[in-house]
């Protein structure tokens, strides 16, 4: 049951915000224009019920609160979970596939209430095994959840009937349990929540859904190696269901006033994440240590700890809430989820229209400020889940474990991190050197998403085998979003596509720069640009084809958006493209001994052939094999109302020969395509 909410509350975030996202796009052009067969098409009517269904996922804990004393409302929810969890995967499925992830998280959320009072010691084991299994399917998937495509049904009926037979048993085991335990005494299993339990619930659950139960996310902000912390972070996850472990974090704060143990803890945790995500690598004796993604892990460690810590046991003939403080974590787990996607949107954010537009002034700049503080979101949520610990004075929730608990507890640990770190495992790439001709592309995949925000990684996998390219500069790559269902893009199409691949976040450094490569790639660095609105960066890749370097420089400028005026905007673009060059000058002067030497300058560049941007770039030497093609062999930004070039492949002064270009139109799977050139080897 952990694993299916874990699996479906990911999926519900990433669909509810491209389903969203789709609506709103529509509604902006006159009825009719788009064709409902539009990939990713959703009207507006049919968002509203998929909304409205998520009333039932804050409703059902609530209600569940008045049957969970019935023995088989655990199993009713276990039921319903498992025929829903088939519905997600399955073709004609009777509801979509929204609605369905929404059945799961709902009946998963109701089962937790059940969960808490009749069964309270199983609470962190619920959230802890769901998340560990999830971390080692998203290993075997190269970050991708293959548990969410048609191809996994059958795996996921076996699941689904050995969850329901596993809950039928269990539901006949409660029943003499329950006679045995009833009395004065207080009961472990019987347990409650409070309402700042509740809030903090909704902080951790988001905290480990962003960043810390999720390897790709937590290796993307601190620049370290994918296949090297997967085992770690699966480790630190799953170490608090030691009994020994629990025993000394026990002894850890027992020096501690009860009063004050709670903020210690809180400042420990904090600092590693401070410290993590600012301070990625550093220096010594000659090697460059991971010192960042070792400091997030340790977080994890203390973070996965505070699960115990949300529950307590119930005292006799005492009165609790705890399906209304479920329903409450919920809210603030969705709360997080908004400020989450302001530190990545911030700059899009829009004025309202009429009557509201008397909001915009404070609104909008007060929307907008969410710029980089993606930390400050973090360390908020970090803090609220860490209260039920400050204000929990009379009693310290870790306490020892039984042998037989020991042995179950080292199960996952002896069985999973092995899994997981295998499955982890980079793929051999087979350089491709010496050829006659070497194609290089570049291609804006959107985050992952079509025109109509339809999730589409494998049509954009299918545009560049079709393109041939050997590398390949891409633009809007998400490396761990909660909106892009949490995948390394630029990880899973390298894996799929057998190639390298080279990252460099931008903003909140989980969307930026990705350079593919068939070519070893034998450096890279980036850099960010000055920028008002949306970060933007410069990646610098190189790949050695033969006994020189070929330069790789990747870019995506800045966005003209409607409602601010072109000239600042354009004016932000240029300030960019000078960065760019006296980037490129200073490397000229530094790196490469006063010659360029072979240089790809490419990306999106957000502005059309004719431009006085472009001319710029021009007039300093760069050259553009597509000078002159007509628009229909040009056009790289492909939209159901317009088309317009806007990314661009640049030679440094004939260094390299093009011999041809193309653009892959026909795919649209992003809202960009695929433009390549020839070169000559």
């Amino acid at each position: 049951m952990g694993l299916f909410f874990v699996q479906s509350l990911r999926l519900m975030i990433g669909l509810l915000y491209s389903r969203t996202s789709s609506a709103a796009l529509i509604s902006t052009f006159p009825p009719g224009t788009v064709p409902p067969t539009a990939p990713g098409y959703v009207s507006v009517e049919a968002l509203g019920v998929e909304l409205s269904a998520l009333g039932v996922v804050f409703g059902l804990p609530i209600l569940m609160a008045l049957f969970s004393r019935f023995r088989w409302a655990a199993v009713a929810m276990v039921l319903t979970a498992a025929v829903a969890r088939v519905w997600v995967v399955l073709p004609d499925a009777p509801v979509s596939q929204l609605l369905a992830t929404q059945i799961v998280v709902a009946a998963a959320v109701g089962y937790l209430v059940t969960l808490i009072t009749s069964r309270a010691r199983l609470f962190p084991a619920f959230f802890i095994l769901g998340f560990a299994l999830d971390q080692t399917i998203r290993a075997f998937g190269n970050t991708f959840d293959p548990s969410m495509q048609p191809s996994y049904l059958n795996v996921q009926v076996g699941l689904s009937i050995g969850l329901v037979a596993a809950a039928l048993l269990s539901g006949l085991r409660v029943q003499s349990a329950l006679q045995v335990e009833e009395g004065v005494q207080i009961d472990a299993n019987r347990g409650t929540l409070s309402l700042w339990s509740g809030v903090g619930m909704g902080a951790m659950l988001y905290l480990q859904l962003s960043l810390f139960a999720l390897p790709n996310a937590l290796t993307a902000r601190t620049s370290a190696d994918y296949a090297l912390f997967v085992p770690v972070v699966l480790a630190c996850s799953l170490l608090p269901l030691i009994p020994a472990v629990r025993t000394q974090a026990r002894a850890l704060i027992a020096p501690f006033d009860s009063g004050t143990r709670g903020w210690v803890w809180f400042v420990i945790a904090a600092a590693l994440v401070i410290f993590g995500m600012r301070v990625p690598r550093i220096g010594i004796a000659g090697s460059d240590i991971m010192i960042g993604a070792i400091l997030l892990c340790a977080a994890q460690l203390l973070i996965s700890l505070l699960w115990w810590w949300f529950v307590r046991p119930r005292a006799p003939r005492e009165r609790t809430f705890p399906g209304l403080w479920v329903a409450l974590g919920a809210l603030v787990l969705a709360l997080f989820i908004g400020l989450d996607t302001l530190t990545f949107d911030y700059a899009f954010v829009q004025g309202l229209a009429p009557p509201l537009d008397v909001v915009n002034d404070v609104v909008i700049p007060l929307m907008r400020g969410f710029r980089g503080m993606g930390l400050g979101v973090i360390l908020l949520a970090l803090f609220l889940a860490t209260v039920p610990m400050i204000l929990s004075t009379r009693r310290v929730a870790w306490v020892p474990g039984t042998r037989l608990e020991t042995i179950g507890s080292l199960l996952p640990m002896l069985t999973l991190v092995p899994l997981a770190s295998y499955f982890a495992q980079p793929i051999a790439v087979v350089p491709q050197l010496n050829l006659r001709e070497y194609r290089i592309g570049t291609y804006n995949i959107h985050n992952g998403f079509s025109e109509f925000y339809a999730h589409s990684l494998r049509g954009i996998a299918a545009a560049i085998q079709e393109s041939g390219v050997h590398i390949l500069l891409m633009q809007d790559v998400d490396a761990g979003r909660l909106t892009s269902f949490g995948v390394d893009q630029g990880l899973w199409l390298a894996r799929t596509l057998g190639m390298d691949v080279r990252y460099f976040g931008t903003v909140e450094s989980l969307t930026g720069l990705a350079v593919l490569s068939r070519v070893p790639i034998v450096y890279d660095d980036g850099f960010l640009l000055p920028s008002v609105d949306q970060q933007a960066g410069l990646q610098r890749v190189q790949v050695q084809p033969d006994q020189n370097v070929i330069k790789i420089y990747n870019t995506a400028l800045g966005v003209l958006l409607a409602g601010d005026t072109i000239e600042e905007q354009e004016a932000g673009q240029r300030a960019q493209l000078e960065a760019i060059l006296s980037i490129i000058r200073t490397h000229i002067e530094t790196d490469y001994n006063g010659q360029l030497g072979r240089t790809i300058l490419g990306g999106t560049f957000n502005n059309v052939p004719d431009s006085p941007l472009l001319q710029i770039l021009r007039s300093t030497g760069f050259v553009d094999p597509f000078a002159g093609a007509p628009r229909e062999r040009s056009d790289t930004l492909i939209r159901i109302d317009r088309s317009a070039r806007v990314s661009y492949l640049w030679i440094w002064r004939e260094t390299l020969t093009p011999i041809g270009y193309n653009v892959i139109r026909d795919n649209a799977a992003s809202d960009h395509r695929l433009a390549f050139i020839g070169v000559e080897g």
